[in-house]
């Protein structure tokens, strides 16, 4: 085999390799863009309106414009993206509501994350308004580290960082200030 032959053949499979090696990258980049899962909701409805019941008796009402459910996911959760309206019911049909701009739930922690213009009323007057709040479903308790405005008939108080029960007859506040008449 002469010199020129033998470059030749050296060439071809020097080519031969390197173009094998950038179709096999490129192919590869596709099989990563197919294996990229598409964050999608599994389920998504519009107009809710949606009564908890137990024993035969209604626990909550929630109604909102948009929710998506992603069931599907490995931490999965519902989000309602255009806010939500929740009325609570006591034992003795008492009614406390809550809404906010946006909210989260999360299936596996049983905790509601409530965002924008978040405000809690009841039928004593009482109002509570904070940017977000977090609900314990389990333990039917509300709690925040950011600032809040909390009003009632006997007066208001501002604070930042507060913890109660969806009743508000259990307060834990870590700073308030404001006029609170007394009884």
């Amino acid at each position: 085999m002469n010199g020129t032959t033998k470059n030749s053949i050296i060439v071809f499979t020097t080519a031969l390799v390197v173009f094998l090696l950038f179709s096999c990258e490129s192919n590869f980049k596709e099989v990563q863009k197919s294996n990229i899962a598409e964050f999608v909701p599994s389920g998504e409805a519009d107009s809710i309106n949606i009564k908890y019941t137990d024993s035969g008796r209604i626990k909550s009402i929630l109604v909102s414009s948009k929710m998506l459910d992603y069931s599907s996911v490995a931490f999965p959760f519902t989000e309602f993206p255009k806010g939500i309206l929740v009325t609570l019911y006591d034992q003795s049909e008492k009614k406390t509501f809550v809404s906010s701009k946006y909210a989260v739930s999360f299936k596996n922690t049983n905790i509601i994350d409530l965002r924008g213009a978040v405000k809690i009323t009841n039928e004593t007057g009482q109002v509570f308004e904070t940017e977000q709040l977090y609900f314990d479903k389990k333990n039917e308790w509300f709690y925040t580290e950011k600032t809040y405005k909390f009003s009632d008939p006997k007066g208001v108080s501002y604070g930042e960082g507060i913890d109660f029960s969806k009743d508000f007859k259990i307060i834990n506040s870590q700073g308030v200030s404001g006029e609170v008449e007394k009884q």
